[in-house]
């Protein structure tokens, strides 16, 4: 019997449930009082600088003809287009087997999430692959960094091209019945990609068309405004080299961009610069020449190279949790600052644009309501008569069903890079880990004043009722400024 035959739609949706969460919200894990925090600071790649889907299909492209002309991998994988929303952040990929997966917070592999080329690998054989569990054990995951001995996470946006290249060449070989190695395959697409960034061509790709690539400048400009404006110190400290950020930079805020930062670092090399106290800072003169002089202060208006953190700190004598940093990667940007410096950190998610959309709609809030009822029903018939043992199984069957389908509204390979069927993802785990407070992108801070204070809410335990009305509106509160946001806009 199936029962949700018999419910009668919306109205299984609990009284107060709100279906309208707000995609330009923030969202916090740990209280943040905005009138404590003195000094923003900012990665640049997708934090200030936002980009179009163009350009992961440029990345794509290029390191692909990579693949097949400098690394002399067949002629077909060229055949392969890129595939839009194919891959999703956050994913496992296992070296040796060749595998990409989607793995939970307590380090299981969600079952239907694991691809072998383009193609699903039944559950069956993923237990035979893993030693009969879907457990992916501590030693061989990723490291702290996302970069274990056997199996690494793609943390950042960039990597979403890397994921679908690996997808593509292990389809190619499987399908044509050509052996090879998965370890030399995982090297060689890395070392492609990579070859985009070392060679600049995503630098060139985004100077050459500023206004195809780069998305949403004028917020960022009515950030920066509205920061330095309230008496807040800027930084910057970002990876790309200074002649890509001075080119975004004047097309979003304009040629006088550097009077909004205290300081400007280029070429940090993070995560190492947070880590590591080898590199001196250099100055970079008004050509973008390293200069020779000793540095002994951080001075407005001026451009840095390389540099460290534990040198940053002594010059600036900017700390604790007055300070609050922005960034895409929760390994490279925020996962050092929070745990060994104490700086307040925000992560920058544009995925939660969709998941809000999709977490908003009646078809998942039916769903998700109906799948906790079901869980709830065979969790009270589990000594089992033989009459209702046929039941159970039945319930066994349709709850299987709406997970599919819930899965398959977010991403239909790999669900929401949030959840796996009940348990947050490992990525959800560590973006709760390294991040006080997160978000879709840095406009989000323009529906705030600066005296506001986020607070997370507080969701029960397993051992605690849920007692707590806040949770029924997470995120749906009507932000103060979204009408000048929409001017914005």
């Amino acid at each position: 019997m199936c029962f949700s035959s018999f419910l009668p739609g919306s109205d299984l949706i609990p009284p107060g449930a709100c279906k309208s969460l707000n995609a330009a919200a923030v969202y916090a894990n740990n209280e943040v009082n905005l009138a404590e925090v003195d000094i923003y600071g900012f990665d640049y790649d997708y934090t200030l600088a936002l980009y179009s889907d163009a350009l992961n299909t440029m990345i794509y492209n290029t390191a692909r003809r990579f693949l097949i002309e400098h690394f002399k991998y067949p002629e077909g994988i060229r055949k392969y287009d890129y595939i839009q929303n194919f891959a999703t952040r956050g994913l496992h990929y296992d070296i040796q087997k060749g595998l990409l997966m989607k793995i939970d917070a307590f380090h299981y592999i969600e079952p239907g999430t694991v691809y072998r080329g383009l193609s699903p690998v039944p559950d069956d054989e993923v237990l035979q692959l893993y030693g009969g569990t879907f457990h992916v054990p501590l030693q061989q995951d990723s490291g702290f960094y996302g970069k274990g001995p056997k199996v690494k996470q793609f943390m950042d946006i960039f990597s979403i091209p890397e994921m679908t290249l690996l997808a593509v060449a292990n389809d190619f070989f499987i399908t044509n019945d050509i052996d090879y190695d998965p370890v030399h395959l995982f090297k060689d697409v890395s070392e492609a990609i990579g070859m985009v960034h070392l060679k600049g061509y995503m630098y060139k790709w985004v100077m050459q068309d500023l206004d195809n690539f780069i998305l949403r400048g004028e917020e960022t400009d009515a950030v920066l405004h509205q920061l330095v404006t309230h008496g807040k110190k800027l930084f910057l400290i970002t990876n790309s080299p200074f002649s890509f950020v001075d080119k975004g930079m004047t097309h979003m805020v304009g040629k006088n961009w550097r009077d909004f930062f205290d300081v400007v670092i280029v070429q940090a090399d993070k995560p190492h610069f947070f880590t590591d106290c080898i590199k001196p800072f250099r100055r970079l003169d008004d050509n973008g020449a390293l200069r020779w002089e000793k540095i002994t202060s951080l001075d407005k208006g001026q451009i840095y190279k390389q540099g460290n953190l534990f040198d940053f700190l002594r010059l600036t004598h900017w700390r604790g949790s007055k300070v609050l940093y922005f960034g895409d990667h929760l390994y490279s940007d925020l996962a050092d600052l929070m745990l060994r410096h104490g700086w307040r950190t925000g992560a920058i998610v544009p995925e939660l644009e969709n998941e809000t959309k999709v977490v908003s709609t009646d078809k998942y809030a039916l769903n998700l309501t109906w799948l906790q009822a079901l869980t709830g029903l065979m969790e009270r018939l589990q000594v089992q008569s033989t009459e209702s043992k046929e039941v159970f199984q039945e319930w066994q069957r349709e709850r299987e069903e709406l997970r599919v389908m819930t899965k398959n509204l977010f991403n239909p390979h790999f669900g929401s890079i949030f959840r796996t069927c009940h348990n947050p993802t490992y990525f959800s785990r560590r973006l709760s880990r390294f991040s006080d407070i997160y978000m879709t992108n840095l406009s989000s801070l323009l529906n705030y004043d600066q005296s506001y204070t986020f607070y997370p809410r507080r969701t029960p335990l397993q051992h605690e009722a849920p007692l707590w009305m806040d949770q029924l509106c997470t995120g749906c509160m009507k932000t103060p400024f979204l009408e000048d946001m929409s001017i914005i806009r």
